[in-house]
C-alpha cells in the first residue's frame, strides 16, 4: 500500500485549506485511514481518523474545525481544515491500517501500519 499526501503549503491564520491522500496498491488490504501531524519538537498526534464502519475520531485540538472524509471510489481521504491557527503548523501524515486487523479507531500512531511521506502545512499569523 502506498499513500501519497498532497496539498501542503503556506496558509494564513483563519483561512481554510484541504489536504488529500490517495491510496494505491492493494487498497483492499486497508481499513482505517486517517491523518496525523507532527510539529517540531513534539510527538506525532492524531488529527482525524475514519474507521471501517465509518466512525470518525478527531484529535481534541481540531474538533469543530477540521473534517475528515473518504471517497472509496477514488481511494482518497481528505482533510478539510477550517479556522487554521499558527499552532496547526506541522507536517501532516496520511496513514492507514491493515484490514486483517480490527477496523476500530485508535489515536495511537503505533496503531497504524502504513504511512505516507507527509506534507508540510505552515500557518502564518
Amino acid at each position: 500500500v502506498q499513500l501519497q499526501a498532497s496539498g501542503g503549503g503556506l496558509v494564513q491564520a483563519g483561512r481554510s485549506h484541504r489536504l488529500s491522500c490517495a491510496a494505491s496498491g492493494n487498497i483492499f488490504s486497508i481499513n482505517v485511514m486517517g491523518w496525523y501531524r507532527q510539529a517540531p519538537g513534539k510527538q506525532r498526534e492524531l488529527v482525524a481518523q475514519i474507521g471501517s464502519g465509518g466512525k470518525i475520531r478527531y484529535g481534541d485540538s481540531v474538533k469543530g474545525r477540521f473534517t475528515i472524509s473518504r471517497d472509496n471510489g477514488k481511494n482518497t481521504v481528505y482533510l478539510q481544515m477550517n479556522s487554521l491557527k499558527p499552532e496547526d503548523t506541522a507536517v501532516y501524515y496520511c496513514a492507514s491500517r491493515n484490514a486483517k486487523r480490527n477496523g476500530k479507531t485508535c489515536p495511537d500512531p503505533a496503531y497504524m501500519d502504513y504511512w505516507g511521506k507527509g506534507t508540510l502545512v505552515t500557518v502564518s499569523s
